[in-house]
């Protein structure tokens, strides 16, 4: 509350003397008592601790559990088979520790949000204490609460500081890393008695971090580390808990589930088999059966647990954020790729995000004598009239025109316009350059007056001849030759008690001709001092009467849709010789700003982007809301809200509009009902932004929250996506998920539509990997259950799961988006990733895929004219075959282990596999419809899988390692008969989806289905093969 004090009552609060400061033993148990003046380091969790962390995961546990018993009964393996049974904990290890490696990298990262906020800390500071003389300069961090600290331009802020005693014309800071103002802030000594005062409004404070851009001061310390305003900032983030992204948690829960169900099923098998244990083939030993079957059971875990999952994922994600790169947003977070596509509120700042950041002078006004012909816009109750113009443009570039009745117009024929134009590049300390490496137009120095140096490039009052000039002569160029025609002998800075600036000049090469006194500043001050009006060749006394037309007219400029800041320009026709004026004595300087002559004024804003409005319109249509979340005034907001669309032209704001006093004044009942209604939230501080979100996330919203300073970090933490600007701080960027390199809202709205995109194909991937699954745990819990001889093994399962099945689930992140993506409501983030009819869907051909994995193993024992053709009962009691000589007689045991059947199985399930990926094009379009070649990268995949799947075949080596053998031309025109049957079954399913969810006809299309059935079933029937 030192704000609220006078410099006496903080200096007696701290008993401190502003000329002799602090004594020795002040220091030191100040300095115990609050400790040193820094940000403490966050040691963060020790590596081994991130690292076990990691593996704090169902689906992980379940892997890890599964390799340590793979590699335990590797050990007790034969030794033939030995080489082999290393392979499948060697790999399910590896994945692991990949996975942890990226684990622990992200976790990281995310730490140095904190370590950011170093940057803002002072490294010296420049005291006042009784051991020594004067100033003396110490490190910062050793400064205690009641020192005595001076600063001057180029200074950092060491510390939060009451300004007791200000020592230049003026003090301006830029504190726009802690309140986002973009225009640095004029500071003072007196009180403020508002005792709930924002950052913003705190004229007298400086805070920790803040940059000194003009003047120079002396204040009192009154807080220091983690109690100045950026160590709460640092507290904020600390306690700021990121929430799981909405895939994170399906994934988790979908970890959960299946982790159930395969533990019922893996004791399923078990208990199933226990009849087996003591069966002649294992020797008569239970503990061998049992041994035996357990092993099964571990295979079960492996098949269905989808190993290549999070692979594919990120590999999904992280092409999704190389295409959002190229739409300018820079994503750090991969799952927060995802969270885009079901954001649901955006929470915008508005300057430099739904603006340009750059002050623009769009609207001006000088004066005509009224009988120098009349318009609409004309006033007939005086003796003269306004003559307005409106100028084109939203940036610092020098490109734009002058219009006057919408037509454009050359200002070089109105002396007026002249004057205007030449006090405008005078009386201005700003410039624009052109940056080569941002191919843009910057400003040096103040926004407002870069503005006004923009305005006279569009004026070119000069007649300058601009062709042939390049980017960084345009620049400045008409502002130079008007600078070639006056010398500015010297200033008059900008003081509060006056409102204004001037610059008193003369004309180049006349050194015995009057000087000129040029000025700006507040309209209302600079109209007070003015005695005088110009019009065209001449000037008018300027009345009462005329005085308060001139107030009506900047009041439509300053109030209403537009709200923009205004300059009055005027200039002393006769000011006293410079070698008159007493710059040293700041008082006297309104005394020289008299008896002015007004020659116009200029209106300014920060314009909106011109996509801007499109992009809000396209958020509507999207049902995605905005919120608009400024550090500026109500006013303001509330224009910038209109032109953009987010407020109707004349729609009422009251309930929708508040200022961070207002929102803090409701009950929590209340502030819940106004972020559920309101549209814009001006004055605000961090701790509004955070608070917001908390409300959102209640509710239930997904939101999206940009910032570019200091104090937004907590709330970028604490959004489910945080978007910081590419020209925020460090702090900001290191606490957000994505970053917009070029600060545009627009960025955003394209965002989500790339993580909607991304979602869509996710859930095509994620349903076929599971699919996949499905089939495995069928299979091997048939094989278990009807007694058969493995159909597949271990090291196989995690080939099909890690690379056979990988490039076609990531090939079908390339899926191109439906055409009304942005025309649907957002997601509910709480929406089931697999809904009850597409689980029923999968598990039917998850089943069928067993079954026929099964099925192609059993044909090869039972059908096959090349194979043993054994009989049913000798397939299902295979472990019986050495001690049961009647019952197997005439068949070798070795049959029963033969490489055959598995390769069958192995191909069948690949085969299958590479057919179900042709089914994930399109959750409920048909084949038909949506062709394969829609997707040229599924086809490439597809066909990579299978060179591999021939590889392994036929590469003796590889072969002996996944335990199989070629096929013969024959075999594989089974695994074909088996596989193709998938296509036609989720074809079946997709119909049925389109009849009963989107009203197609049955009778059409289920004769169609019917159809390719009849066909299928002719041609196997009928095939040689």
């Amino acid at each position: 509350m030192f704000h609220t004090k006078t410099v006496d009552e903080v200096l007696r609060a701290f008993d401190v003397s502003p000329d002799e400061g602090l004594s020795d033993e002040q220091v030191k148990s100040r300095s115990e008592q609050y400790g040193l003046n820094e940000l403490p380091h966050d040691e963060g969790k020790p590596l081994w601790k991130l690292v076990l962390e990691q593996f704090d995961d169902l689906l992980v546990k379940i892997l890890l559990v599964a390799a340590v018993i793979s590699f335990v009964l590797a050990l007790f393996e034969d030794s033939e088979d030995s080489a082999t049974a290393f392979v499948e904990p060697f790999v399910i290890l590896l994945i692991l520790i990949l996975n942890a490696i990226v684990g622990v990298w992200q976790e990281r990262d995310a730490e140095s949000a904190i370590e950011a906020l170093r940057e803002y800390e002072s490294d010296d500071a420049k005291v006042i204490r009784q051991n020594h003389k004067g100033i003396q300069r110490i490190k910062a961090k050793y400064i205690v609460p009641g020192d005595i600290v001076e600063v001057s331009v180029g200074d950092k802020v060491p510390a939060d500081i009451r300004i007791i005693k200000i020592s230049s014309t003026n003090l301006r800071v830029d504190q726009s890393i802690l309140t986002g103002e973009s225009v640095s802030v004029i500071k003072f000594t007196e009180t403020i008695s508002d005792a709930g005062a924002v950052n913003q409004d705190k004229k007298n404070l400086l805070f920790c971090g803040t940059n000194i851009a003009s003047g120079k001061c002396r204040g009192i310390v009154i807080a220091t580390g983690l109690n100045t305003e950026i160590g709460k900032i640092r507290n904020q983030i600390m306690e700021t808990e990121q929430e799981k992204t909405p895939l994170t948690q399906k994934l988790d829960e979908f970890g959960e589930q299946l982790s159930k169900v395969i533990t019922l099923i893996c004791i399923a098998v078990w208990v199933i088999n226990i009849g087996h244990f003591n069966d002649p083939a294992h020797g008569g030993s239970w503990l061998r059966g049992a041994i035996y079957y357990f092993k099964i059971a571990v295979a079960l875990a492996v098949a269905a647990i989808p190993e290549g999952l999070p692979a594919v994922i990120t590999t999904c994600l992280a092409l999704g954020t190389r295409r959002m790169a190229r739409k300018n947003a820079i994503v750090r977070s991969l799952p927060s790729v995802e969270t885009l596509g079901c954001t649901s509120v955006i929470c915008s700042d508005k300057t430099g995000t739904l603006t340009t950041n750059q002050m623009t002078v769009c609207r001006m006004f000088t004066f005509a004598s009224a009988n120098s012909g009349q318009n609409a816009a004309g006033d007939l109750k005086s003796n003269f009239r306004f003559d307005e113009y409106e100028i084109t443009g939203s940036k610092y570039a020098p490109e734009g025109e002058v219009l006057k009745y919408g037509k454009k117009f050359n200002c070089a024929s109105n002396s007026c316009l002249v004057e205007l134009a030449n006090i405008c590049a005078l009386c201005n300390d700003s410039s624009l350059e052109y940056s080569v490496a941002r191919k843009a137009f910057e400003k040096v120095g103040e926004a407002t007056e870069a503005a006004l140096t923009c305005l006279v490039e569009k004026m070119n009052v000069t007649g300058v001849d601009k062709s042939g000039l390049s980017k960084r002569e345009l620049a400045m160029v008409c502002s130079h030759a008007i600078t070639k025609m006056f010398k500015k002998e010297f200033t008059m800075e900008f003081s509060r008690d006056r409102k204004s600036m001037s610059v008193y000049v003369t004309k180049r090469g006349d050194t015995l001709g009057p000087g000129k006194l040029f000025a700006k500043g507040a309209p209302e001050s600079i109209l007070d001092r003015c005695t005088q009006l110009r019009i065209p060749n001449n000037t008018l006394p300027l009345t009462a009467q005329m005085k308060n037309e001139i107030l009506s007219k900047l009041a439509t400029y300053a109030t209403g849709r537009e709200t923009m800041r205004c300059l009055a320009l005027a200039t002393v026709d006769n000011p006293p010789p410079a070698s008159e004026f007493k710059l040293d004595e700041i008082s006297t300087f309104k005394d020289y700003e008299k008896n002015m002559t007004l020659i116009g004024v200029v209106g300014m804003l920060d314009p909106p982007r011109p996509e801007v409005a499109e992009s809000i319109r396209l958020c509507k249509r999207a049902g995605i809301r905005v919120i608009v979340i400024t550090g500026d005034n109500k006013a303001t907001a509330e224009s910038i809200c209109r032109k953009i669309g987010l407020f109707e032209e004349h729609e009422e704001t009251e309930g929708k509009s508040f200022t961070g006093r207002e929102f803090d004044d409701l009950t929590p009942k209340e502030m819940a009902a106004a972020v559920r209604k309101s549209k814009l939230f001006a004055r605000v501080e961090p701790a509004h932004k955070s608070k917001i979100v908390a409300f959102l996330q209640a509710d239930g919203e997904v939101s999206a929250m940009t910032g570019d300073g200091v104090n937004d970090a907590p709330a970028l933490r604490k959004a489910e996506i945080g978007i910081a600007m590419g020209s925020g701080t460090a702090v900001a960027k290191s606490a957000s998920e994505m970053i917009l390199a070029d600060d545009n809202f627009s960025t955003i709205v394209a965002a989500v539509e790339e993580g909607r995109a991304i979602y869509n194909n996710m859930k095509q991937f994620i349903r076929y990997l599971i699919s996949s699954n499905i089939g495995e745990v069928v299979c091997i819990f048939l094989t278990a259950a009807l007694g058969l001889p493995e159909a597949l093994v271990p090291v196989q399962l995690l080939w099909v799961n890690l690379v056979t099945d990988g490039l076609p689930a990531t090939a079908l992140g390339f899926n191109p988006p439906d055409i009304d993506i942005m025309e649907r409501p957002p997601r509910n983030s709480k929406e089931p990733l697999i809904s009850g009819w597409l689980f029923f869907r999968y598990l039917v051909v998850g089943t069928y895929v067993g079954v026929a994995t099964v099925g192609a193993s059993a044909w090869w024992f039972l059908i096959n004219p090349a194979g043993p053709r054994v009989s049913y009962y000798q397939l299902t009691h295979h472990l019986k075959c050495s001690v049961d000589k009647v019952g197997f007689q005439g068949v070798s045991c070795s049959v029963f282990s033969s490489a055959k059947p598995m390769t069958l199985a192995l191909s069948v399930l690949v085969v299958i596999e590479m057919l179900n990926a042709l089914n994930s094009l399109s959750e409920n379009q048909s084949l038909v419809v949506m062709p394969p070649w829609r997707n040229i990268w599924l086809l490439i995949a597809i066909a990579f899988s299978m060179i591999q799947h021939f590889t392994i075949l036929n590469v003796p080596v590889l072969a002996n390692v996944f335990q199989i053998s070629p096929l013969s031309f024959a075999e594989w025109a089974v695994v074909l008969k088996i596989s193709f049957p998938v296509l036609l079954l989720d074809e079946t399913m997709k119909m049925l989806s389109r009849c009963v969810q989107d009203g197609h006809s049955f009778a059409l299309e289920g004769s169609v289905v019917t159809l390719t059935w009849a066909l299928f079933l002719g041609s196997v029937l009928h095939s040689p093969f």
